[in-house]
């Protein structure tokens, strides 16, 4: 069935008609069509409707609340499988078998380690040094040691560039974490899965192991899971657009990581512990939300870009928070959530909005509980959304329709002017 899009020329006021026949508008399409000599272009600030790709990884319907990878329910995969798990199926299309995941294990252990000279560079970053900075610049450098990487059209090299990033993130975040405490470096452990073996490169002391509970391992990894892909957010549109222009993996990649770096991406549950602990008790939360209601403030972790539903992401972190606090101790501040969650869900003001609390609004308190200090949270974004980041650029890299990033834009400045001698400028 066909439709028709009526358009109309700003300047000239000149109207046309488009039929469309198909559910999306080709590029293509568009490139044909112009009016009174001019082609066809769309404002789009912030791309919110437009779509630079075709992808079968992720699939979100926002109104609905529901988040997919490959096809697989969100909280079903984070109930039943691994991280690593996962990032085999969101890089292959498919589950393994066992055999498959176990060799995929056996080669992501491989590669844990990093080479010895990235270690005397990263040495010379000030203690001050944020570990996302660090993080950037190390997965910036890998390209100096794998150049391999630029051989992308190669399926074994691309394959060996994807299993050394995913293995080398967990090693590469806690060396950034032990640096800022003024810690010596923790070798990764070869007999620890993904998530434990992270956790002991995190906190193991000289004298003091690391003591691995198998329930905070299990909520790292349902936290990896839920953040390792979501679609074309900001950071994927950065691996992708970094991608087109020919560039590897690691050079991607750390763009991706460049972009998260951002408040506005990767800092919203830091921004949420901040808010819980200025409202201080349970009694001030509806001062508070008046305070919203009015304008004054804002209720950080509630809404989304996508979601204008329930994050399914946050209902499984929220279990996720009950089993951590079961062994850490429960954080005051959970109190403070539960009740901001109340109105939120409840509240006439925030229903009629849309506003549902977010991925960010529990996984903070996660971290804060796990020991990790605020500039950590975004490093326990990016860790696992190298899985999702890889397989994004893998697909980008061969899909033919795929070509090097250039958006229009809608020039707003001078016309043509004469050129005007200096001694003669006012």
């Amino acid at each position: 069935m066909a439709d028709t899009l009526l358009i109309r020329h700003p300047a000239s006021g000149a109207e046309t008609e488009l039929t469309i026949t198909d559910a999306s508008i080709r590029a293509a399409e568009l490139r044909r069509f112009n009016i009174g000599g001019e082609p066809l272009a769309t404002f789009d600030p912030g791309f919110t409707n437009t779509a630079a790709c075709h992808s079968a990884i992720t699939y979100i319907d926002g109104d609905a609340g529901v988040l997919e990878y490959r096809g697989y329910p969100i909280a079903t995969l984070a109930e039943h499988s691994t991280y690593l798990e996962v990032a085999y199926l969101l890089l292959n299309g498919e589950l393994p078998t066992a055999t498959e995941l176990t060799a995929w294990e056996d080669r992501i252990t491989t590669h844990r380690r990093v080479p010895e000279e990235l270690k005397t560079v990263l040495a010379g970053f000030p203690a001050s040094a944020h570990p996302m900075t660090i993080l950037m610049s190390s997965v910036a450098a890998f390209f100096s040691f794998y150049p391999d990487a630029r051989n992308f059209d190669d399926p074994a090299s691309r394959s060996r560039a994807i299993a050394r990033l995913i293995a080398k993130m967990p090693t590469l975040a806690a060396y950034a974490f032990r640096k800022g405490r003024g810690e010596a470096y923790v070798a990764p452990e070869d007999d620890l899965g993904y998530c434990a073996n992270f956790l002991h490169m995190l906190f193991a002391q000289p004298d003091r192991p690391y003591e691995e509970h198998q329930h905070l391992v299990r909520a790292m990894e349902v936290l990896f899971i839920l953040h390792a892909d979501h679609e074309q957010n900001c950071s994927t549109n950065a691996v992708r657009s970094v991608a087109s222009s020919g560039n590897d993996l690691f050079t991607c990649c750390s763009a991706g990581i460049g972009a998260l770096h951002g408040p506005l991406h990767g800092g919203a549950n830091e921004a949420v512990l901040k808010m819980l602990r200025e409202i201080g008790s349970v009694d001030r939360v509806g001062e508070f939300i008046e305070g919203v209601k009015a304008g004054r403030t804002r209720m950080m972790g509630f809404g989304h870009r996508v979601y204008k539903n329930y994050d399914p992401r946050a209902k499984i972190i929220k279990s996720s928070v009950e089993d951590v606090f079961e062994i850490t101790g429960v954080n005051p501040l959970l109190k403070i959530a539960l009740e901001l969650e109340r109105y939120g869900l409840d509240d006439e003001y925030f229903v009629s909005r849309r506003l549902y609390p977010n991925v960010d609004f529990y996984s903070g308190l996660i971290y804060e509980a796990l020991g990790f200090p605020p500039e950590m949270f975004t490093v326990l974004f990016a860790v696992p959304r190298a899985s999702g980041w890889a397989a994004q650029y893998q697909e980008f890299i061969t899909d033919p329709e795929q070509k090097i990033a250039r958006p229009k834009q809608i020039y707003t400045g001078h016309s043509t002017r004469d050129y005007v001698p200096i001694g003669a400028r006012g």
